[in-house]
């Protein structure tokens, strides 16, 4: 059952992000920024954890995922370190995931070749 509450929530979330590809102006960057910044703000304000909860993979996996991680983060290192954890509080806690990315688009440069679009 968890897969399948994973995948519904994940696949709503990319079908979301699809339909305002296909039916927007918006570009693909603009939307993935988007996605950071509601799941910042859905973090923030508390809806985001139980959605996550609820879905598991589904909802921390994409990019609204990424943004409560920093949500919770920079609540997190608030609390311990006062002002400071503004500024580090997201960087401590999405650094594994980050550091994943960096690694795999390393991998990747290394086993594949770019080529022109022409």
């Amino acid at each position: 059952m968890d897969y399948i509450k994973a995948f519904l929530i994940g696949g709503l979330l990319c079908l979301i992000g699809q339909i305002l590809i296909d039916k927007t102006k918006l570009t693909p960057a603009r939307i993935l920024v988007s996605y950071v910044v509601i799941g910042v703000f859905l973090g923030a304000i508390g809806v985001y954890q139980p959605l996550a909860e609820f879905a598991g993979a589904g909802a921390t996996v994409p990019l609204t995922g990424f943004g409560n991680t920093l949500a919770k983060g920079v609540k997190e290192a608030v609390q311990q370190d006062g002002f400071l954890g503004i500024f580090l509080g997201g960087l401590k806690a999405s650094a594994g995931g980050i550091t994943a990315a960096i690694l795999a688009g390393l991998i990747a440069s290394f086993l594949f070749k770019a080529k022109d679009k022409s």
